[in-house]
C-alpha cells in the first residue's frame, strides 16, 4: 500500500519523537522498534509501544495518500530533525519508507504492518481531570524512591491510591519511601503503576490538563497531544503507613541550597558506601565523611535545631539524600530523626504535600 504525506519538519519531529518514547531498546519482537503511522483525513496518527508503555500522537498534515506503515522509531525520528526547516515528505512502498526534504532523501526499510500488535483504544471512563503541573511535579518526587530494579517488579511501580487529602503517590525502594499528596483529586480506583513510564508522561502527552483513569490493567493519560498508556504492576504495595509515626522528637530546619552545596562537597569524597554523618546540635549540622584512601570532608551547616537530645547522630547513604533534597522545593529542608537508628524523615518547610522517609546507614 503507497501513503504519502506532507507537513512541517517541526510537527513531524515532534510527534514521532513522543510516540519513539515508547519503543523498546531491545524487544523480542522486531516490529516494536517502529512506530505504527496511520493516515486519514487530515491526520497523521504515530503510535509507538513496548507491550507495557504505548503512546499515541498525532498532528494535522496534507493527505496525498491514505494508508498505514510501520517505520523504525528511532532511525525515523533523527531522520526527520535532521532534515532542513520547512516541509518534509514521508511515502511508504515497495517496502521502503522514503522522507525526503529539500534536498536530503532517506530510504528506511519498512517493517511488516501486520506484525504490529492490535492495541485496544484507550479506555477513559471514569477519568479524572488533572492539573497537568501538579501531576508532572508529583510523579517527577514520586518516582525518585522507586527502584530499577527488574528482579523486585513491585518496588519499580508507583501506588496511585485516594487519601484523606486527595490522590496519594508513593513509591519506595526498602531502603527510601517518597509519598507525595496530590490535593482536591479524586480516582475510581487504586493501581501499580510503572514508575518508568509515569516518568514519560511530560514529555509524551503533558499538557496543562491531563485525563487520568485507572482501568483493570493499565492507567491510562490523555490530553490533546495525545494519550499514554501504562500496563499496571500485579502485586500488593508494601505497607507504607507503619513506616511513618505520628511525630518525631528531634527536628533540624537548614537552607536547601546550602545543604545541597555541602553535600555536593561531601560527595567529591563519598560513595555510595561511604556514609555521610550527620550531628544535629544546637546551631545546625557538623557534616562529615571519610575514606580511608582519600581522606575526609568536615564542615558546619547553620540551622535551627528542637529536640529531646542535645545532640542526634545519623549517617546517610550519600546519593539517597541529595536525590532527596534535590526534589523538595521550597526555601528550607526540615529533618525529623528518632535516633540514629530508625529511618528520618525529610520535608520542605513550605511543602507539606511531599515527605521523603530515609533509612539511616548504621556506623
Amino acid at each position: 500500500m503507497t501513503v504519502r504525506i506532507r507537513a512541517d519538519r517541526d510537527d513531524l519531529a515532534d510527534v514521532f519523537s513522543r510516540a519513539n518514547r515508547a519503543v523498546g531498546v531491545r524487544s523480542a519482537l522486531p516490529v516494536l522498534q517502529g512506530v505504527l503511522c496511520e493516515v486519514s483525513g487530515k491526520s497523521l496518527n504515530v503510535t509507538g509501544t513496548d507491550l507495557e508503555v504505548t503512546v499515541r500522537t498525532n498532528c494535522e498534515v496534507e493527505v496525498m495518500e491514505e494508508g498505514r506503515f510501520v517505520v523504525p522509531g528511532r532511525l525515523a525520528t533523527e531522520a526527520i530533525r535532521k532534515m532542513p526547516s520547512g516541509s518534509v515528505t514521508i511515502a511508504s512502498g515497495e517496502g521502503e519508507i522514503e522522507i525526503e526534504g529539500r534536498g536530503p532523501r532517506f530510504a528506511l526499510r519498512e517493517l511488516a504492518v501486520d506484525d504490529f500488535p492490535e492495541l485496544a483504544d484507550p479506555d477513559f471512563s471514569g477519568a479524572t481531570s488533572v492539573d497537568g503541573d501538579h501531576l508532572a511535579s508529583a510523579i517527577a518526587q514520586a518516582t525518585v524512591a522507586a527502584s530499577s530494579d527488574a528482579a523486585r517488579p513491585i518496588l519499580t511501580g508507583v501506588l496511585i491510591e485516594n487519601s484523606d487529602e486527595g490522590v496519594r503517590l508513593v513509591a519506595t525502594d526498602s531502603y527510601r519511601l517518597a509519598v507525595r499528596e496530590l490535593p482536591d483529586v479524586t480516582i475510581d480506583r487504586s493501581g501499580l503503576v510503572p514508575a518508568r513510564g509515569l516518568r514519560e508522561l511530560s514529555r509524551t502527552v503533558g499538557s496543562s490538563k491531563v485525563q487520568m483513569a485507572i482501568q483493570d490493567r493499565e492507567v491510562v493519560f490523555g490530553s490533546e497531544r495525545g494519550s499514554l498508556s501504562l500496563r499496571l504492576i500485579e502485586g500488593t504495595f508494601p505497607n507504607y503507613r507503619q513506616l511513618l509515626p505520628d511525630s518525631y522528637p528531634n527536628k533540624i530546619t537548614l537552607e536547601r541550597d546550602a545543604l545541597l552545596e555541602a553535600l555536593g562537597r561531601a560527595s567529591l569524597v563519598a560513595e555510595d558506601h561511604i556514609p555521610i554523618r550527620l550531628k544535629l546540635v544546637k546551631g545546625g549540622v557538623e557534616l562529615t565523611v571519610t575514606r580511608q584512601d582519600v581522606g575526609g570532608e568536615a564542615e558546619h551547616i547553620p540551622g535551627e535545631f528542637e529536640g529531646t537530645e542535645d545532640e542526634v547522630l545519623i549517617a546517610f547513604n550519600p546519593r539517597y539524600l541529595i536525590d532527596g533534597v534535590s526534589a523538595m522545593s521550597g526555601d528550607k529542608v526540615e529533618i525529623e530523626v528518632m535516633d540514629g537508628l530508625k529511618p528520618s524523615v525529610l520535608r520542605s518547610s513550605t511543602e507539606p504535600a511531599f515527605t521523603y522517609l530515609l533509612m539511616p546507614v548504621r556506623v
